[in-house]
């Protein structure tokens, strides 16, 4: 795949693919073999500097498009990515491991991502307001905030990216671009998407290196008007009071600690392949995982027998490999964050009934876990685990998981099992959390808002609220109409 168009190994800046200035670089892994992927730039401070600028100066003609003219370019990306899916999937899983199913799922959510805010694009209306004057006219107008700054993960290098460019370029704005070290080449391939669309230059500018520096001066810098992250909330937090400074918009998808509950009445089976789908999904490396399962006592037993069965037929292997469903964690840090939890987890009590130990594959490969006998106020049931591991919880009453599942500060996704209609709809009105996910495990879709609430984010995603992050409003009065 290194000889991919798509795969490029330097900074785009103003149109330009390029260097660090000083030419320094650093190694990508691939996480599945560790061997080099390739090298990419080490930006800092002047880099960066020079791409707000690119993004500055192609802000001023870009703005005057017309919907249908970004609109247009929109589905051109949408039509590129899916025309050569196989071959970004292939990069996307070489530098981050998840299955090539999987990566194929995510390039595709990506277009289709693309394609919903070209919709978007002719949708950005104004307002005609009933004046309160007989002489004046009141109008409410939306504009493009102007240079926006994004910063994405490496769990989901690419799809991450498409709900920042897509509104980003349907409302006009211009974009910088610092992608996960772990992860760079997802990031640049979009560069090659926009310029095989014909979107002009100096729209999409991105570059790789120090986080400290490329996100200091994106904070600092006054010509970014809005800052779009997605990662911790550590970070998050950070970065806003950074951005603070320049009184920045901002827009955070932050971390979660997502509750699955099970209820006696529930489809046991349906609820099994839920809680495979949204805990293992990507070695269980995204924010919409499930971190917490609570199983009411009545079937607490067979579900934990039935979910050990799945758990374990789980294969784990390469994500190139045929049929693998588990690729390996990100790299070494991650796994012995993963052990930590563990032994916490079991030094106070907990169980590990399936798993709980790194893959005879070696590297970062860990295997699929279940945990049960876990208490509410262990580690593994307070942090956000982001690795295979199934914390398992029994509760009693409605009441008792609605306090336990709430007991966090962070507020993103939740999933929720039951045949009883009056229980579904109580617990989606309780449970304080962003995306809340009925009897199904993936609730993910470009049509509805993607947001947290608390410490999980400020802000919304996706669906018909998702381009508002990238416009402002302005109230426009019109005075001098009186008849002559």
């Amino acid at each position: 795949m290194t000889n991919s168009e798509f795969f490029k190994q330097a900074n785009l800046i103003g149109g330009t693919w390029t260097a660090a200035d000083n030419g320094a670089s650093f190694d990508v892994i691939n996480p599945a073999d560790g061997e080099v992927i390739g090298q990419v730039p080490k930006s800092g401070v002047a880099e960066t500097r020079k791409a707000i600028e690119a993004a500055e100066a192609a802000f001023g003609d870009f703005r005057r498009t017309t919907a249908n003219e970004r609109a247009a370019w929109l589905r051109k990306m949408h039509d590129v990515m899916l025309d050569n899916q196989a071959e970004l999937a292939q990069i996307l899983t070489m530098e981050q491991g998840k299955p090539l199913a999987e990566a194929n799922g995510e390039i595709a959510i990506g277009a289709a991502y693309l394609l919903w805010f070209a919709e978007e694009a002719r949708r950005i209306y104004g307002e005609i307001v009933p004046s309160p004057w007989k002489d004046k006219k009141v109008m409410v107008n939306r504009y493009p905030v102007g240079v926006v700054a994004a910063i994405t993960p490496w769990n989901f290098p690419s799809s991450m990216l498409a709900r920042k460019i897509g509104p980003a370029i349907a409302a006009g704005c211009t974009s910088v671009v610092k992608p996960a070290s772990q992860t760079p080449y997802s990031a640049l391939a979009w560069g090659v998407i926009a310029e095989k669309a014909g979107l002009p230059t100096g729209v999409i500018n991105i570059l790789t290196g120090s986080a400290g520096e490329i996100g200091g001066e994106i904070t600092s810098n006054p010509l970014v008007k809005k800052l779009t992250f997605t990662g911790s909330t550590g970070v998050g937090k950070i970065l806003i009071k950074q951005a603070a400074e320049t009184v920045k918009k901002v827009s955070m998808e932050l971390g979660g600690n997502a509750p699955f509950i099970v209820f006696d009445d529930a489809d046991i089976d349906r609820s099994i392949a839920g809680a495979i789908a949204s805990k293992y999904r990507n070695s269980g490396q995204t924010c919409v995982c499930t971190n917490r399962f609570f199983v009411q006592a009545g079937i607490y037993d067979q579900f934990v027998e039935k979910f050990n069965t799945a758990v374990n037929a789980l294969k784990v292997g390469d994500g190139t490999g045929e049929g693998v469903q588990q690729g390996p964690l990100i790299d070494m840090a991650a796994v012995e964050k993963v052990e930590e939890l563990l032994t916490d987890a079991t030094n106070t009590g907990a169980k590990v009934v399936a798993g709980g130990k790194r893959h005879s594959l070696g590297g970062s490969f860990f295997e699929p876990t279940v945990v049960t006998g876990v208490k509410p106020e262990m580690r593994i049931a307070k942090e956000e685990i982001f690795g295979p591991v199934s914390a398992v919880i029994k509760f009693d009453t409605e009441n008792q998981v609605l306090a336990m599942a709430n007991d966090s500060e962070y507020g993103l996704a939740c999933y929720c099992y039951t045949k009883d209609l009056g229980r579904a709809f109580r617990m989606t009105d309780q449970l304080e959390y962003g995306l809340v996910g009925i009897n199904e495990g993936i609730i993910t879709t470009p049509e509805a808002p993607f947001g947290g609430m608390k410490e999980s984010g400020l802000g919304s995603e996706g669906g018909n609220r998702g381009i508002d992050e990238y416009l402002n409003t302005q109230y426009a009065c019109i005075g001098g109409l009186e008849h002559t």
